[in-house]
């Protein structure tokens, strides 16, 4: 009786927090673009109890292959209780195109419920093997490349941030890849933008769940207005796919296979500034900026400096940014500008500061005017030119010579003399005779004529050296193999005591040793394959039994307690192996 008493209190509180959620019925499909060949999943779901009269929708386009198949499910998790009611259906599409699927119905609590329409995209046909389970197959649908672009239709001289990822599930795995064709961007100012690390996170991607990590990115700038072609990247890619098969642990057998795989080729159709409203004093910034010009020092004295700063910053096209020059009188000494820059790459922009700084050195005594200069932008944002100005600026010179002024109002300056704050340029010189003392007879002519007497009998001694070396034959092979084999294990040797990099690059390093020397692929090697070619090239078995044996390690050792004095031995074995097999073959 007390056990009955329970279980009704407990279906009671698991009822209440069911009807304590918000009622929610949807439709998940398995992916949101497939070939006119393939064929998809569509689930309808509702997480309360007590909905009926489900509806399924018209499924117009599409044909019906399997299904419905209906499934409840019900879940007391941590405190929490759960509910599920589903309606699962197996469909074809009939034609190309883009389809929304309608939405079911469902009635809960006298309330008619429908789910939203899901978009669905059916290209041409795909080829699908005749063998579903082939390893190269299954690579290519569970691995995507794809470049991701923040904006289709900017401005010139607006940024476009970039983004390559690679997209996998997680029914296979990735031991290596390797960029084999970067991205190029003609037409554009491009920045890459430093990634911290290569982190794996988890998102949807075609309405499946999907793993995914960022390979590059990159800040863009159109320098041109028109369609600009960003060219894929490209890549080769080392996977480990399940084969459905076990070993002895009960760890899934997996076979690998080496497959290019590309980005889809982007078009950013870049827009040319606006000319209604365009400055004349514009010269291509484009972002959202302050401009401001300061001067250190407004009270001088002759013959001391001081700084005029012109600096631009904000978010923007900073790189490209041409500054607005200063005017200032002739009585002031102006030095060439100092450029300064503290910019950062984001993917919103670039992001600081840039500045030019001008060096100013009154000589004569007076107040002068350094009149105001101004910066004009256009704000992508806002589609508006926006233009910023200066005041004037005055320097107060207090002390130094005074100016004289001619009859006609011209003003002449005075000889600047005294101090070592400047020094003239030297313009007469006393040339003296070089010293003409004679080659002949001198301590370098006698060294030069030594010389070959030396260097002669010295070659003649190296290149006997090398003919011994050269023949022999023996010797040579000994030292190419050991160098051979040092080449492929270089990798194994640098994961010494981190165990399954270790192994993963010793069985890379043998497969890749196959291939150079046997010309067969990753996908083809086996221990039947790898002996019969072995014993053709006739190998003596006792090799081909220790190549064997070391491939059959790498498989088990992963899963097995493994030392570094253990794994130092196997990495020395791999060596000699490598080693007498080169020599024979």
């Amino acid at each position: 009786m007390k056990l009955k008493l329970n279980i009704s209190i407990l279906v009671f509180f698991i009822s209440l927090f069911s009807y304590s959620q918000d009622v929610e019925f949807k439709a998940t499909v398995s992916k949101n673009k497939l070939g006119v060949n393939q064929r998809l999943r569509v689930e309808f779901s509702i997480n309360k109890q007590g909905a009926d009269n489900f509806k399924e929708p018209n499924f117009k386009n599409f044909k019906i292959v399997g299904g419905p198949s209906q499934s409840v499910s019900q879940s007391w998790i941590n405190g929490k209780a759960s509910f599920n009611q589903s309606y699962t259906y197996i469909i074809q599409p009939l034609r190309q195109g883009e389809f929304n699927l309608p939405p079911a119905t469902i009635e809960y609590k006298n309330e008619t419920l429908k789910t939203e329409p899901v978009k669905i995209i059916v290209t041409e046909a795909v080829k699908i093997p005749k063998n579903p389970n082939d390893p190269n197959y299954i690579a290519e649908q569970n691995i995507h490349l794809v470049a991701e672009v923040s904006k289709g239709n900017p401005y010139v001289g607006e940024s476009v941030y970039v983004e390559y990822r690679i997209y996998f599930s997680d029914n296979i795995q990735i031991y290596d890849n390797a960029i084999t064709e970067a991205p190029k961007y003609n037409g554009f100012w491009n920045q890459e933008i430093k990634r911290n690390g290569m982190p794996v996170k988890s998102t949807m991607y075609n309405g499946e769940q999907y793993n995914y990590a960022v390979l590059h990115k990159a800040l863009l700038i159109p320098t041109k207005s028109g369609k600009l072609t960003i060219e894929p990247m490209k890549m080769d890619i080392l996977v480990a796919v399940p084969t459905g098969r076990g070993d002895f642990f009960g760890n899934a057998i997996v076979r690998q296979v080496k497959r290019e795989f590309s980005s889809a080729k982007k078009t950013i159709n870049a827009r040319a500034l606006p000319n209604e409203g365009k400055p004349v004093d514009f010269t291509g910034a484009v972002g959202d900026f302050t401009y401001s010009v300061d001067l250190s020092k407004t009270n001088l004295k002759a013959n001391e400096s001081s700084t005029i700063t012109v600096q631009v910053e904000g978010t923007g096209n900073l790189k490209l940014i041409e500054l607005p020059s200063i005017e200032t009188p002739k009585e002031l000494e102006v030095y060439q500008p100092e450029r300064k820059e503290k910019i950062s790459t984001t993917s919103k922009g670039l992001r600081g500061y840039i500045a030019n700084k001008y060096t100013v050195v009154p000589e004569y005594k007076g107040k002068y005017k350094i009149p105001g200069t101004s910066f004009s932008y256009f704000n992508p944002d806002e589609e508006k030119y926006y233009t910023i100005s200066s005041d004037d600026l005055y320097v107060d010179v207090l002390e130094g010579k005074e100016l004289t002024t001619t009859n006609n109002n011209t003003v002449v300056k005075q000889t600047v003399t005294g101090g070592n704050n400047f020094r003239f340029i030297q313009t007469k010189s006393n040339f003296t005779p070089i010293n003409t003392s004679s080659f002949f007879n001198s301590t370098t002519f006698y060294i030069l004529l030594l010389l070959p007497l030396v260097v002669i009998p010295l070659v003649i001694l190296l290149y006997k050296k090398k003919e011994e070396r050269d023949g022999d034959v023996m010797g040579n092979k000994i030292r190419k193999a050991d160098k051979l084999a040092k080449k492929y294990l270089s990798e194994a040797q640098k994961q010494l005591g981190n165990k399954e990099a270790f192994y993963e690059s010793l069985e890379r390093a043998f497969h890749n040793y196959l291939k150079a020397k046997l010309k067969v692929e990753t996908a083809d090697i086996s221990k039947e394959r790898v002996t019969s070619l072995l014993t053709n090239k006739k190998v003596d078995s006792s090799t081909i039994n220790q190549f064997i044996a070391i491939l059959n390690e790498c498989d088990f050792a992963r899963y097995t307690p493994i030392d570094n004095v253990q794994m130092n031995e196997q990495y020395e074995q791999a060596k000699q192996v490598i080693t007498q097999l080169d020599k024979q073959l």
